[in-house]
């Protein structure tokens, strides 16, 4: 999102040269400038210890390609664990061994999607949320043929990174 006006004072912005950032909007009134806004998501490969990643099926997302665990990061949040929060809400999955693998900008809504594999605690029996249609556990060397072949899908990459 770019400003026009002022969210403190409802001024109109104009454009400011600011160093390295090029023309920046800015509020003359607050004398500071506001940059470009967008949401940031995280995404997360879930794998187990027998080599297999969970898929999940979400209508709403697609009705064609399965796609991983995902969810925007709130205020307050940074994106460990905003990771943790969706792979539990989303799954009823504790994780350990969470590794920030990547960073995608996905142009489709205009977002950052910041990439985690998370490792799944053994014994836990998957617990799906309302926004999930199902899950499967999946072989990862077969879960490729599941997933979006876009070349800007996070998931898509975030695999390819896990298959090393």
């Amino acid at each position: 999102m770019r400003f026009t006006y002022c969210p403190d004072c409802g001024a109109r912005l104009s454009d400011r040269e600011l160093g390295d950032e090029g023309l920046v909007p800015w509020c003359d009134r607050c004398n500071k400038p506001w940059f470009d806004m967008f949401p940031t998501a995280v995404i997360s490969l879930v794998y187990d210890d027998r080599g297999q990643v969970l898929l999940l099926r979400q209508n709403y997302i697609s009705t064609e390609w399965s796609n991983l665990i995902s969810g925007y990061i709130q205020p307050g949040e940074n994106a460990e664990t905003t990771a943790r929060r969706e792979i539990l809400e989303e799954t009823g999955l504790e994780v350990d061994n969470l590794q920030l693998r990547l960073t995608r900008w996905f142009p489709k809504k205009q977002m950052l999607m910041i990439g985690f594999f998370a490792h799944a605690l053994p014994g836990q029996q998957l617990r799906l949320s309302s926004e999930v249609d199902s899950a499967a556990w999946t072989p990862a060397e077969s879960a490729l043929d599941l997933l979006s072949p876009s070349p800007t899908s996070a998931a898509r990459a975030l695999l390819i990174s896990y298959l090393g």
